[in-house]
C-alpha cells in the first residue's frame, strides 16, 4: 500500500510539475551541489525523526535523486549517503525502530529517557561517517569502481 500510495503521489507531483519545481529549488541553492546535499541530507534526517525509511525511500529519493544526479552527484554515492542517512534514523527519537526494539529487551528499571541519552553517541558517529562520506566520495566509490573496471 505504501508503494501504491508513494507511486500515486509522485505521478501527481510530477504531472503538476513539482519535480521541475525542485530541480530549481535544488539548483539555486547556493554551493552548488554541495550546498544541495546538504540540504537534502538535512531534510532526510529531520524526516527520519517521523517517517519510515521506506516511506523517505519512496518518496522523497525519487524526487531529490535525479536532480542531483544531474548537478553532477555520482549515483553510487548518492545512494550510499542516502542509506547512511536513513540508517541514523533508525535510533533517532521519538520513532527509531531500533529504540523500539531496546525498549522491549531492556529491563524495565531503564527509563526510555536513558535509551535516548544512550543512544546519542552513536547517532553522533553515524553523523560524522555521512560527514565522512560527503567529503570523501572515493570512501563510497572505490570498491564498485573496482568491480566497473
Amino acid at each position: 500500500m505504501i508503494l501504491i500510495g508513494a507511486t500515486l503521489f509522485s505521478l501527481v507531483f510530477r504531472g503538476l510539475g513539482g519535480d521541475e519545481t525542485i530541480a530549481a529549488a535544488l539548483e539555486a541553492i547556493p554551493g552548488g551541489l554541495v550546498g544541495a546535499m546538504v540540504v537534502v541530507m538535512a531534510l532526510m534526517f529531520v524526516l527520519g525523526f517521523f517517517l519510515d525509511f521506506i516511506e523517505i525511500i519512496f518518496v522523497v529519493a525519487p524526487l531529490v535523486a535525479p536532480p542531483l544526479i544531474a548537478m553532477g552527484a555520482d549515483p553510487v554515492w548518492l545512494g550510499v549517503m542516502m542509506a547512511l542517512n536513513l540508517q541514523t534514523s533508525f535510533l533517532t527519537p521519538p520513532f527509531g525502530f531500533a529504540l523500539f526494539y531496546l525498549r522491549g529487551a531492556a529491563p524495565a528499571a531503564l527509563r526510555t529517557s536513558d535509551l535516548y541519552r544512550g543512544v546519542a553517541p552513536f547517532i553522533l558517529l553515524q553523523l560524522a561517517v555521512l560527514g565522512l562520506v560527503g567529503a570523501f566520495p572515493v570512501l563510497a566509490t572505490f570498491l564498485p569502481s573496482l568491480r566497473a573496471g
